[in-house]
């Protein structure tokens, strides 16, 4: 970092020298003539377009990458529900079948939540079910659904994983800063060169042009939160799996109780 500043202001000093010593030598000409500062807004337009759509791209990737981890939990979690279906029916399979929509459970209603304050950590409570999964299939080992189920308990893991990492910005403050001032400066400097009379159609103009780059800065920073803005990535796939799941339970075990309340967390009675 300290590299990139010391030759950018070297860099600069060096223009500046030239422009003053170099350029009379080599150049017969007025030294009034030269680009008007008109002509370096034009650049710094560019530039602020063009980070403004690269960071789009990165968070927008953000989102999808959120958006399929949630998904292919969901879809893990449906799969180990259906894999127990072919266990005979006992305590093996109500057990995975409960804690499939207590894990759900936890899942959507505790873990979402911290989410969409971008918080990465998660909630314990759905590692409480995720380790009762696996007890569970210590009472299958041996049996050829059991290869099954680890591998959905697998994916499982590795997509909750990825749903957490995902719950954090993608762009850090210091970049959202960096271009909030950089779209300042460049409205202000569009602003400067308007001419100052007959100028309602530049103003006009200008405010479409504001108003473009700012919307783009706000949906940088909504994307940029997939669980927590106003277009966030919803609980909608986990909690349809924890309908069908709920549905399969009392189906196979009508007599049966979940271990788990509303929330997801173990029942102590």
């Amino acid at each position: 970092m300290v590299i990139v500043i010391v030759i950018a202001a070297l860099a600069l000093i060096a223009g500046i020298a030239a422009n003053r010593w170099l350029r009379p030598k080599l150049f017969k000409e007025d030294d009034g003539a030269g680009m008007a500062v008109k002509d370096l807004v034009g650049p710094l337009l560019t530039m602020t377009v063009l980070l403004l759509s690269f960071v789009l791209v990165t968070a927008n990737g953000s989102y999808g990458k959120a958006e399929t981890a949630a998904n292919n939990e969901a879809r893990a979690v449906d799969q180990l529900v259906e894999t127990a279906g072919y266990l005979p029916q006992g305590a093996p399979q109500a057990r995975i079948e409960a804690d499939a929509v207590c894990y759900a459970r936890a899942v959507r209603v505790q873990e979402w939540p911290l989410m969409s304050e971008g918080n990465s950590d998660g909630s314990p409570a759905p590692s409480v079910w995720s380790t009762d999964f696996r007890q569970a299939f210590r009472q299958v080992q041996g049996q050829s659904v059991f290869g099954m189920l680890v591998s959905a308990d697998n994916d499982r893991s590795v997509a909750r994983d990825e749903r957490l990492a995902q719950a954090s910005p993608s762009i850090a403050s210091a970049i959202f800063l960096f271009l909030l001032v950089t779209l300042a400066i460049t409205v202000v400097a569009l602003g400067f060169c308007l001419p100052r009379r007959n100028n309602r159609g530049q103003i006009v103009t200008l405010t479409v042009i504001t108003a473009l780059l700012t919307t783009t800065l706000v949906i940088i920073r909504d994307v940029d939160r997939p669980f927590g803005g106003i277009v966030n990535v919803g609980p909608t796939a986990i909690a349809q799996v924890e309908q069908q799941a709920t549905r399969d339970f009392h189906a196979h075990h009508p007599t049966a109780a979940l271990p788990c309340d509303d929330q997801g967390n173990r029942r102590t009675t």
